[in-house]
């Protein structure tokens, strides 16, 4: 490996010294020694279609060179040739492939500045909004085909959309970065995604090679390279490797943990020394995804709730001030909290119906919990909970705060130990950590220790179009991390079990929740001994 002299981001320029007698290598031969000598390494390759018009481009432009270059984990690629007084900026787009949406970002490669942004709904939504509808359909040959034409053809038509903004060509689009979950990334590609959900749930590949964007029709430069996150099997997927690189936890001294919380919850722990991940099914009802008011983060969703002790009175607020449409995740563990705290839910989660009175009426035969009434709503109709969408919820924290403790006791460390605690993801950027505490969802720990990251990853296939850097990172991210598998712990279940109370069976864990007094009886009368 050679020492490296190259200017920070893809876009290199170089001056060669002219042939001449003396001085005969060849062209291509002079232009690679060069830029080998820039980048600091021998593992450079170039494209033939490349080579046709590099003489005349030597000669013409002074044997000065302005390229693009990129690297998948261990080697370089000349991506283009560029005209070093050409104004015009080489980009790249960076892509989060959510299974409900896709986040796009437009980078000037040169400059390491986003230019612009972009969200749409993924329209594989039309087949299936779950994952798992989409895997089954896509085990015909059709299906799979369909699904990923679906993907491709909206990135390419938002891609348009993106560059008319700013006044670019698509042609101008050098490198893509993208990130997603396991499954999205075999669908992305057109991979077959079946045995993701059946044992011993294997996925295609884990690691992807450096491809051309233009393989898997993505319509930017044609010769365009494409850079996908890997995974580590069916649950462990680029996105959280992206989330790791954009929190820097991987760098850090400190024991972090990171929370993404999606169609799963997505957790890794660790610091410089070693990372260990897990996922598991306590995403949905997190996203306010089990009840039927339940809707995503977006305009007219309530996302705050509070409600007075005394008069029981209910105060939401909504995002974007709108009259309420439903409530997202959010809002529905603010709710919950609110409840306990009112006296309104006992520990199990169940409706006190003496202090419930005014709100509850029964519909079909099912209890309801009235909200916000439909003379205030959007839609004229009354925003309700159901008992069995509150169980559904109480299910839900206690399998991510299981989820959390179970892989903090598998190093041998406890909950306690985390110094810092990144929260990512829409639902991650609105919650309110009090709220998560307050129904035993998230550890009780210093409220300065909680950092919240937003759409990480994005933020991390950003950083991949910064510099060589994030791609070497991305490289020591996957060689320290190890993944547990919670489908055969037998601790988790033992401890999932202790956590579906309010706040939990253990009372010392959440030493800031106040538990109403009339309710301290039945919990006592509910511990378990903990494993």
């Amino acid at each position: 490996m050679r020492k490296s002299t190259a200017q920070p981001g893809w876009v290199k320029t170089i001056t060669l010294d002219p042939p001449s007698l003396e001085n005969n290598t060849a062209d291509a031969d002079r232009f690679l020694e060069g830029l080998k000598k820039q980048l600091g390494t021998d593992a450079l390759s170039i494209d033939l279609e490349l080579l046709f018009g590099l003489p005349e481009r030597l000669r013409t432009q002074g044997f000065r060179v302005r390229c693009v270059v990129f690297k998948d984990l261990d080697r370089y690629a000349v991506v283009a040739l560029l005209d070093p007084e050409d104004p015009q900026p080489a980009t790249g787009l960076a892509l989060d492939i959510g299974t409900t949406s896709v986040v796009m970002v437009l980078v000037d490669l040169e400059t390491r500045q986003p230019l612009a942004r972009r969200t749409f709904t993924n329209p594989q939504v039309q087949i299936g909004p779950d994952i798992l509808t989409r895997i089954h359909y896509s085990e015909t040959r059709e299906g799979l085909f369909h699904l990923k034409a679906l993907l491709v053809s909206a990135i390419n038509e938002n891609l348009e959309a993106l560059c008319r903004m700013k006044g670019l060509k698509k042609e101008q689009v050098y490198i893509v970065s993208a990130a997603g979950n396991t499954a999205m990334t075999h669908l992305f590609l057109g991979l077959p995604p079946g045995r993701l959900i059946r044992e011993p749930y294997i996925p295609v590949v884990n690691r992807i090679p450096l491809l051309e964007a233009a393989r898997i029709g993505l319509r930017v430069h044609p010769a365009g390279r494409l850079f996908v996150f890997p995974n580590i099997g069916s649950y462990f997927g680029g996105d959280l490797f992206a989330g790791i690189l954009y929190s820097g936890l991987h760098e850090s001294d400190t024991l972090s943990l990171l929370v993404d919380v999606g169609t799963n919850a997505e957790v890794v722990l660790g610091n410089r020394d070693w990372l260990m991940a897990c996922a598991g099914a306590a995403g949905p009802a997190l996203e306010g995804g089990v009840t039927k008011m339940g809707m995503r983060a977006g305009p007219g969703a309530i996302d705050r709730v509070s409600i007075d002790p005394a008069t029981r009175k209910i105060r939401v607020q909504t995002i974007d001030n709108q009259p309420p449409r439903g409530i997202c995740g959010s809002g529905l563990i603010d709710l919950a909290a609110a409840l306990f705290k009112a006296g309104m839910i006992n520990v199990q989660g169940k409706f006190n119906p003496v202090s419930c009175s005014e709100h509850l009426v029964q519909r079909d035969g099912e209890w309801h919990f009235v909200v916000v009434p439909g003379r205030e709503t959007a839609t004229g109709e009354d925003l309700t909970l159901t008992q069995a969408e509150l169980d559904s919820l109480i299910r839900s924290k206690a399998a991510m705060y299981t989820i959390l403790e179970t892989l903090a006791h598998s190093v041998g460390v406890s909950l306690e130990d985390i110094g810092a605690f990144y929260v990512a993801g829409a639902f991650g950027s609105v919650i309110d950590p009090d709220s998560a505490i307050g129904i035993g969802m998230l550890p009780d720990l210093p409220r300065d220790r909680f950092h919240v990251l937003g759409n990480s990853a994005i933020g991390g296939a950003v950083q991949a179009l910064l510099s060589e850097d994030g791609i070497d990172q991305v490289g020591k991210i996957r060689d320290r991390t190890t993944y547990l598998e919670l489908n055969v712990n037998q601790a988790f279940m033992n401890r999932f079990s202790a956590a579906k109370f309010i706040p939990h069976t253990d009372l010392s864990r959440f030493p800031s929740v106040t538990v109403p007094s009339v309710l301290k009886p039945a919990l006592e009368s509910k511990r378990t001994p903990l494993s």
